[in-house]
């Protein structure tokens, strides 16, 4: 493993993981990405990331898929529920099921290789746009509540109406807070995705219903009939609750 970081005067650049068993893609990559601004910590194996993830926090990491030992999808599963780290999956031309698995998963974002440094560093930027946290003003973002859930956007935390918190990945939060945005309005497969994953994809439409399916294993009292993510036949997906905004953090 190695790390590779620009110049002191940038040490609040974004540091980028980079994991890829692949040494010949990886280091003249990293050190392009060195050269665009951003700090770099090289991982040869999911193992080697693991062992990365004791001592640095990433902003993003690029994880690619096929790896021996631990693959990438499973790591990726990990940086987004455990570290709340955004992904961008790097895949070979041939993996189409493995992208969609890990979109369901919660992965921002995949580039094909061979791929152009310019376009991934143009995807990276994206990703870190819409992932960042914007100050919040005094008093915090208000929670969202339904039927006695409340969300809280600013610690992500989901509780049920008895006050138990609720484990939930980063894509079931976006998903989430997408419906919470929009309550009583009918959301298409294609606005979903977009709103979700940042990008138009029509390809991966199969995505947005995964994530809808395990949604519903979190706040739905029998998620084979749902009672608040309603299925509208050729519309996409209604949110059937009212939502309240209510001030301060969830206690």
């Amino acid at each position: 493993m190695t790390d590779r970081s620009v110049p002191p005067a940038t040490d609040a650049a974004p540091l980028v993981l980079l994991v890829d068993d692949e040494a010949t893609l990886r280091e003249p990559l990293a050190e392009y990405l060195s050269g665009q601004g951003f700090r770099v910590s090289e991982a040869e194996s999911a193992a080697s990331a693991r062992t990365a993830l004791l001592n640095h926090a990433p902003d993003i990491a690029l994880v690619d898929i096929m790896m021996p030992g631990e693959d990438g999808l499973s790591l990726t599963r990990h940086l987004i529920e455990s570290r709340d780290v955004p992904v961008i999956l790097l895949t070979a031309r041939g993996e189409a099921t493995d992208r969609i698995v890990g979109l369901e998963i919660g992965a921002d974002d995949y580039v094909t290789k061979p791929f152009e440094p310019r376009e991934l560093v143009a995807r990276i930027r994206s990703v870190l746009r819409r992932s960042s946290r914007p100050a919040q003003p005094q008093g915090g973002e208000p929670v969202y509540e339904f039927e006695g859930w409340q969300l809280d956007p600013v610690k992500r935390r989901l509780t049920d109406p008895g006050g138990a918190s609720v484990s939930i990945s980063t894509a079931e939060f976006r998903m989430l807070r997408a419906f919470l945005d929009h309550p009583l309005s009918v959301m298409s497969r294609d606005r979903l995705l977009d709103m979700v994953q940042g990008r138009e994809a029509q390809l991966f439409d199969r995505a947005v219903d995964n994530q809808v399916s395990r949604l519903r294993r979190k706040i739905e009292a029998d998620s084979r009939d749902p009672q608040f993510i309603q299925t509208v036949r050729g519309g996409g997906y209604r949110f059937a609750a009212e939502v309240r905004r209510i001030d301060g953090p969830v206690d």
